[in-house]
C-alpha cells in the first residue's frame, strides 16, 4: 500500500448543490451503502446544520477532470448519505433518482419545533442562508487513489475493535420523540453523573448514562423495572412519532434527581450510592413513594399518567435509605436475599425489587 496524503479542507453546503447541478460529483461509488436513512435522521442532520454544530468528515476522491468541459470531478468516498440529504431537502430536482417516498422530507417539530413542517423552500431567508454557508471539514484523496486502497484505509480507521454497545446502537436507529427526550433529560444531569461519580468520562461517552436514563423513563411510564434491550428499542419505536406524555416524564424524573440531592449530601451519594445498581434502587424507591409504581401493560392499553403531585419523602424514610445504603456501601453482613440479588442479574426486576425493599427497611 502506498503512501497516501489527503488534503484537509473546507467546503460549503452551496459547493456540493453547484457540483451536483453541473455533473461533478459521483454520490455512488461502488463502496459507498444504498441511501437508507429515515426522515428522523434526515431531519437531525438539517437541525444540527442549523445551529452550527459540527458534522463528522467528509471524504473525497478527485476523479480526473472531464477533457470536454474542462472541470473537475470528485466521488464521496464516505458521506454519502449526509450529502444526499442535504441535496434532496434544498433542491431534490438535481437528483437523477429522487424519489419523494424515500427522499422527500421536512423538519420535524422533535428538533426543531420553530421550524417544524417546513421545507427549505419554506424557511425563512436567513436560516436558507445559514444551510448554504455551513462549511463541512473535508479530506480529499487524489485521483490515483484506488477503490481498493481507500477500502483499506477505512479498514484501519474502523479497526479500534470496540463494539457499538446497545445504547450506542439505538443512537444509530432512532432520531424521534423518545430518543430526544432520553438525551435531553441526560445531558441535563451531565454534572450530577459526574459529581456523583455515577459514571466515569468513559461510560458516558459511550452513552451509558443515557441508557439508565431510558430505563428510568420505562420505569415513570409504564413500571417497567426489567432491563431488556429489547424492551428499551421497542419503546424508542413506540414512541418516535409521538410522546404525548413527554411532559410528565420529564418532570417526574427530574423531580426525583432533585430531591435526591436535597435528601443527601454529595459525599453521601458518591460513598453510599454511586454505585449504578444501588443508585437504580434509589430512584426506585424515591420513585414508588412519590409517585407509585404503575404495572407494565401493552401499548395498546397503557393509560395516560395521572397528575398527582409528588408526595413528601418524609425524614424517616430518608434514614432508613441512608443507612441501608451505607451497610451495602461498607459490605457489612447483609440478608442473603439482598447478598443474592447485589451479587446475581442485578437488572432483573426481581433482584431491583428486593434491593428497593431493603433500602426501605423491609
Amino acid at each position: 500500500m502506498k503512501d497516501t496524503q489527503t488534503l484537509r479542507t473546507q467546503y460549503r453546503v452551496s459547493d456540493f448543490v453547484t457540483w451536483q447541478r453541473e455533473r461533478t460529483l459521483e454520490l455512488n461509488p461502488n463502496f459507498q451503502r444504498r441511501p437508507v436513512w429515515k426522515k428522523g435522521a434526515k431531519s437531525y442532520l438539517i437541525d444540527t446544520i442549523i445551529r452550527g454544530l459540527p458534522i463528522p468528515i467528509i471524504f473525497l476522491r478527485d476523479i480526473p477532470a472531464d477533457l470536454k468541459t474542462f472541470k473537475p470531478k470528485r466521488d464521496v468516498v464516505d458521506g454519502q448519505q449526509r450529502i444526499r440529504t442535504i441535496l434532496s431537502f434544498i433542491e431534490p430536482s438535481i437528483l437523477a433518482d429522487f424519489n419523494p417516498v424515500r427522499d422527500q422530507f421536512t423538519i420535524s417539530s422533535t428538533h426543531n419545533k420553530e421550524l417544524a413542517g417546513k421545507s427549505f423552500n419554506e424557511l425563512p431567508t436567513h436560516y436558507k442562508q445559514k444551510i448554504l454557508d455551513y462549511q463541512f471539514s473535508v479530506h480529499s484523496f487524489p485521483a490515483d487513489t484506488d477503490d481498493r486502497e481507500i477500502l483499506q484505509i477505512f479498514a484501519r480507521m474502523n479497526s479500534t475493535g470496540v463494539k457499538l454497545n446497545a445504547q450506542e446502537l439505538r443512537n444509530a436507529e432512532f432520531y424521534g420523540e423518545f430518543k430526544t427526550l432520553a438525551y435531553e433529560l441526560a445531558a441535563e444531569q451531565l454534572n450530577r453523573w459526574r459529581d456523583w461519580e455515577i459514571f466515569t468520562p468513559d461510560q458516558i461517552a459511550r452513552m451509558n448514562e443515557v441508557e439508565l436514563t431510558s430505563e428510568f423513563m420505562l420505569l415513570i411510564l409504564d413500571g417497567v423495572l426489567e432491563k431488556s434491550n429489547k424492551t428499551i428499542s421497542q419503546f424508542y419505536k413506540d414512541y418516535d412519532q409521538e410522546f404525548e406524555d413527554a411532559k410528565y416524564i420529564s418532570d417526574r424524573f427530574r423531580k426525583v434527581f432533585d430531591t435526591i440531592e436535597s435528601l443527601f449530601p454529595i459525599d453521601t451519594i458518591r460513598e453510599t450510592f454511586s454505585n449504578r445498581t444501588v443508585f437504580y434502587a434509589l430512584f426506585l424507591i424515591l420513585y414508588a413513594h412519590m409517585y407509585e409504581l404503575r404495572t407494565p401493560t401493552p401499548l395498546s392499553r397503557r393509560a395516560k399518567l395521572n397528575l398527582k403531585k409528588p408526595e413528601v419523602i418524609k425524614p424517616a424514610l430518608t434514614a432508613t435509605i441512608r443507612n441501608s445504603g451505607g451497610t451495602i456501601a461498607r459490605k457489612e453482613e447483609l440478608p442473603p436475599r439482598v447478598f443474592k440479588a447485589l451479587r446475581g442479574a442485578t437488572t432483573h426486576a426481581s433482584e431491583r425489587r428486593v434491593l428497593m425493599g431493603y433500602l426501605g427497611g423491609n
